[in-house]
């Protein structure tokens, strides 16, 4: 039985009937032959039911439907690495094709990693899931047998970005230990690297892993642990996310006083200017406008009034690029809505919550609309 299939699709909450549709329309939208109608529901069946094998060519037009890797698709365990018949040449091909990774090459995993960023924000991490799993595999390669420093650090170092992304992707189309597992990854690459504030950052984030599974006190203690990792050795910009981070957290922990001393923390350690990127922490997206918009999320899941007026000057300020940050700024806006009592403006911000959550196949998105949904 295909478990990995039905739970990619039942995590977006599409029938079978949705996901052949959407089967229909990808092999449409790039012009390959699919099977008709009546037979992929045949398959679909077939498939979920252990019936049919998953074949690569509709393994190929799964994944990035539903954002699985090929092992989560088919519940399958990963191949295991071809044997060799001298392992010292092997092992030797590999640590000079490591040696020989020039700053530019660096720069190109950064760009790469740039480029899955920018895709991410404006479409969603779904269809990426092949292209960044590839990444990762690189990245990893390089630095298991990278041998000194030197080369070592770089490459620790873009593997502790990228695989953090790769993290927040796996988070938001529903893979949670997958996603866990890549901060685990990028927790290992920030301590080879020495990079405190790329740790601090993996850490944090994964806190939310925590949260989102129930655990909102852990995830806090795990937030507060990033900061004292961290101290005072980076820029005032990581701070301040760490701070509004931790105060998310801590208004899902219910912990309202202490999410609005980490909210005034965040304020007061944030730096002027409309600039939102950290040259040494490209991950990182916060300026004022950012934290307003923070702001009001932390106080609508308090039920403060004054949530209203924040989200409502961070969507008048919010860059159109940021599709899945507009999705929760409209489902924050529900919240808010729904704390005064006002249906009709929650109805208003719900639709557009939703359909900007299907734009990106955010399953993360999509369980808060339906949530949020079952409250009007």
């Amino acid at each position: 039985m295909s478990t990995g299939l039905r739970s990619a699709r039942s995590a977006r909450g599409w029938s079978q009937e949705r996901l052949i549709r959407e089967i229909e329309l990808y092999a449409r939208k790039h012009v390959l032959d699919v099977a008709s109608t009546a037979s992929l529901r045949v398959y679909v069946s077939e498939w979920e039911n252990g019936k049919r094998a998953i074949s690569d060519r509709y393994a190929a037009i799964l994944r990035p439907l539903l954002g699985t890797t090929d092992a989560e698709l088919r519940d399958a365990p990963a191949p295991a690495a071809p044997a060799v018949a001298d392992g010292y040449d092997e092992l030797l091909l590999r640590i000079d094709s490591a040696t020989s990774v020039s700053p530019s090459m660096v720069k190109a995993f950064y760009d790469q990693t740039e480029l899955f960023r920018t895709m991410d924000r404006e479409k969603g991490a779904s269809r990426l899931i092949d292209q960044m799993a590839e990444h990762l595999r690189t990245l990893e390669e390089a630095l298991n047998f990278a041998v000194l420093p030197s080369t070592r650090q770089p490459v620790a170092l873009a593997l502790a970005g990228a695989s953090t992304l790769a993290a927040w992707q796996a988070l938001d189309s529903g893979a949670v230990e997958r996603a866990w597992r890549h901060y685990e990854l990028a927790k290992r690459a920030a301590r080879d690297a020495d990079a405190p504030m790329y740790l601090a950052h993996a850490m944090a984030e994964q806190a939310y892993v925590l949260s989102e599974a129930g655990r909102s006190a852990l995830g806090v203690s795990l937030v507060r642990d990033a900061q004292n990792t961290l101290g005072q050795a980076g820029s005032p910009r990581i701070r301040a996310w760490l701070h509004a981070a931790e105060a998310e957290l801590c208004a899902r922990a219910d912990m309202p006083d202490d999410a609005r001393r980490a909210l005034d923390a965040a304020d007061a350690t944030i730096p002027a200017g409309e600039d939102d990127r950290d040259p040494d922490m490209l991950s990182i997206f916060l300026n004022g406008a950012h934290l307003t918009r923070w702001r009001g999320n932390v106080l609508a899941m308090l039920g403060d009034g004054e949530a209203v007026g924040s989200l409502y000057e961070a969507l008048g300020t919010a860059d159109p690029t940021f599709v899945r940050a507009k999705a929760g700024l409209h489902c924050d806006l529900v919240q808010a809505h729904l704390a005064r009592a006002e249906y009709d403006d929650a109805q208003t911000h719900l639709r557009q919550a939703r359909l900007l959550a299907s734009r990106t196949g955010s399953v993360r998105q999509r369980r808060r609309v339906d949530l949020l949904s079952s409250r009007l």
